[in-house]
């Protein structure tokens, strides 16, 4: 193997490692943004498709989310809500405790905050349930809940 094939490889293998640890270094955002999505889509009682279509499309149009396939989103949205129609106190304590790993990074807090915002009024509705959840997350993540008018 040649010097020059040698350092190539060296690259590549540099390559793969960052796209690896910047997969890892978002996977608590991933699990933060499913945790709210699951939380407001369910703050009504049931999901509606125009609430699965905007998760899916804030999913495939965001930076930090587009490193993850759209199935394992999908999985992680999944889980939530399940944990949630499982029981719901212990699936609320598991989705405000992802969501609280986010409260350190204030620019993905409120980006968080934006999203379950935008999610929970994809069916033209944006009712006192949901605006309740979107005040706790935002309390969670330590952001004032008026700078969203809420």
């Amino acid at each position: 193997m040649s010097f020059d094939s040698f350092l190539s490889q060296l690259k590549s293998k540099a390559n793969e490692l960052k796209t690896e640890a910047l997969k890892y270094k978002n996977k608590d955002f991933l699990n933060a943004a499913m945790a709210g999505s699951a939380l407001i889509a369910m703050a009504d009682g049931s999901i509606s498709s125009e609430e699965k279509q905007k998760l899916i499309k804030f999913i495939e149009s965001n930076d930090a989310l587009s490193i993850f396939t759209t199935s394992d989103v999908i999985k992680a949205f999944q889980d939530f809500v399940g944990q949630l129609e499982f029981d719901k106190d212990i699936g609320e304590a598991k989705a405000y405790q992802a969501i609280g790993k986010m409260k350190s990074n204030t620019e993905a807090s409120r980006l968080l905050v934006r999203m379950i915002i935008a999610i929970a009024s994809s069916d033209g509705l944006f009712d006192s349930d949901e605006k309740k959840i979107a005040i706790k997350i935002a309390k969670e993540l330590g952001i004032n809940p008026s700078e969203f008018e809420l």
